[in-house]
């Protein structure tokens, strides 16, 4: 399907909802962030914005992007509103076709998934590249199916953080992977449903230019 299909679904998404009030941050990003000091990070789909406004309250300068161009301006607009617009710059951009210029400490990829076609392990890897020496690149994605999904498809299979790291191919002379595991939490959905899922956990950190 055309990046005109890709945008206009998911600005649908967006515009069919409610805009969040308050929205969180993914519970991965906090454990693995919470102890390393701020810089400049990049949030790879950010959606309602909940890991974005989170990094900027403890300091971090973030560039949020999104395909969806009523997500990225409802985040910039929610940014200003809390006092966090000189630290959130939200951008639409097609990752398909183009990618957020600047250097990086944190890159974070929280369930990257589309129904559209998109060579996440391209992406990913230019991500790799984006980040600084010491940077690290915290990719998040789903191991199991919520209740609430979009993609209800009993076939579906999801990498293990392993496969994905592969996928994206990095120099182990440059490029360290710190995690990669499959913990399990209990996820709250649309209305307050709750279900335990698993979370698939690839966290890299670039050790040379």
């Amino acid at each position: 399907m055309s990046a005109t299909d890709a945008v206009t679904f998911w600005d649908g998404v967006y515009a069919g909802r409610p805009s969040a009030g308050d929205p969180r941050p993914n519970a991965r990003l906090v454990e693995t962030v919470t102890d390393l000091p701020p810089g400049d990070a990049l949030d790879l789909g950010c959606g309602d914005g909940g890991d974005a406004l989170w990094l900027a309250r403890r300091g971090w300068r973030v560039t949020a992007v999104d395909i969806s161009a009523v997500a990225a301006e409802r985040l910039t607009d929610h940014a200003r509103s809390l006092g966090l617009g000189d630290l959130v710059t939200a951008e639409q951009h097609d990752l398909r076709a183009s990618f957020p210029e600047g250097r990086f400490d944190l890159v974070s990829a929280h369930y990257l998934h589309t129904p559209f076609d998109l060579d996440r392990a391209a992406v990913l890897r230019t991500a790799a590249h984006a980040l600084r020496p010491g940077g690290r690149l915290l990719v998040v994605d789903h191991g199991s199916t919520a209740p609430w999904s979009w993609n209800q498809d009993p076939d579906i299979r999801y990498p293990t953080p392993r496969e994905v790291a592969a996928g994206i191919a990095l120099d182990p002379e440059a490029w360290t992977v710190e995690r990669a595991d499959t913990p399990r939490r209990i996820a709250t959905g649309p209305g307050g449903r709750t279900a335990e899922v698993v979370d698939h956990v690839l966290l890299i950190r670039r050790t040379a230019a």
